[in-house]
C-alpha cells in the first residue's frame, strides 16, 4: 500500500511546511579557454538545459526546486586533471555514483590540447556528451534521496 502526503510526495517522515525549502543543486563544471570550450561540452550543456527542464516539472510535486551551478575550469586546471570537465554533480554527489557508471577518456578537439576529454560509460557504453535522459535519471534518484 502506498500512502501520500499532503504535498504529492511518498516520503515517511515529510512536513509539508518544510517542502518549499528542498533545493536539488545540479552542479556542471566544464573547460573554458578563451570563451570557448570543447564541443563534447557544449553539447552536454544543450542535453542539460533539457534535463533541467523535465526535472524542474517532475521534481516540483514533491516540493524540490532545480537550481543550476555552471563552474568554469581554466585551461591550467584542466591539464591538472581533465577528468573534471563535463562534470555533473547533484547536491554535491557524482552523476557517476547515484547510477552506477563509470568514467572513462578519449581525444577531443583542439580546444583541449593534447589532454583527453571525460567520458561517461553506462552498460558498456562510452558517452562524450552526457545525453539529457542520463541527467534526468540521476536527477530523480538524488531527488527521492531528499525525502
Amino acid at each position: 500500500m502506498s500512502i501520500s502526503n499532503q504535498c504529492g510526495c511518498r516520503c515517511t517522515d515529510c512536513n509539508p511546511k518544510d517542502n518549499n525549502n528542498k533545493v536539488l543543486i545540479i552542479g556542471w563544471q566544464r573547460l573554458m579557454s578563451n570563451g570557448k570550450t570543447c564541443p563534447r561540452c557544449g553539447s552536454t550543456e544543450s542535453e542539460l538545459d533539457k534535463a533541467i527542464a523535465i526535472l524542474d516539472n517532475a521534481l516540483k510535486s514533491m516540493g524540490i526546486k532545480v537550481e543550476l551551478q555552471k563552474t568554469e575550469l581554466s585551461l591550467e586546471d584542466f591539464k591538472k586533471n581533465s577528468e573534471k570537465s563535463n562534470m555533473i554533480f547533484f547536491n554535491g554527489i557524482p552523476m557517476e555514483e547515484l547510477i552506477e557508471a563509470e568514467t572513462g577518456h578519449s581525444q577531443c578537439c583542439d580546444v583541449c590540447g593534447d589532454e583527453e576529454c571525460r567520458t561517461v560509460e553506462v552498460g558498456g557504453k562510452s558517452y562524450e556528451v552526457i545525453p539529457s535522459d542520463m541527467i534526468v535519471k540521476a536527477g530523480l534518484i538524488a531527488g527521492a534521496k531528499m525525502c
